[in-house]
């Protein structure tokens, strides 16, 4: 079995103390992480670190998550890096927004700690299989 110690997840998000949490849960489950705080930087980072998998927020000044998926997946060096959202939006009109992005995951804030590995841990296998 491949140890998750070689994986890193980048995490996208202008909130300190959200950025902090989505760290200790990462670590916890034996991930490296990077962190950003805004959309430009997490596209700069996801471009020259090729993250395994970005936690994004939607919610960011200047460049949203929506926009920052959009780019991502647009381009083909970072397009297979699966994306799951972590965001208090939760309405049909963002859900729809974040399915055209590209989104791979939606995760609804407060976040379920045992959700997220689980969903990590899915899409970063099903990445792999690719």
């Amino acid at each position: 079995m491949e140890s998750v110690f070689q994986k890193t997840i980048l995490i996208v998000d202008d909130e300190e103390r959200n950025r902090r949490l989505l760290e200790v849960f990462a670590s916890a489950d034996g991930y490296r992480t990077l962190s950003a705080t805004t959309g430009e930087q997490g596209l700069l980072l996801a471009r020259n670190e090729l993250p395994d998998l970005v936690l994004l927020d939607l919610m960011m000044p200047g460049m949203d998550g929506f926009e920052v998926a959009r780019i991502l997946k647009g381009q083909a060096e970072t397009a297979g890096i699966p994306l799951i959202v972590v965001s208090s939006l939760d309405d049909a009109a963002s859900r729809g927004r974040m399915q055209v992005s590209g989104i791979d995951k939606i995760l609804t804030k407060p976040i379920d700690r045992w959700l997220l590995s689980r969903a990590i841990a899915e899409l970063i296998q099903g990445a792999r299989a690719r």
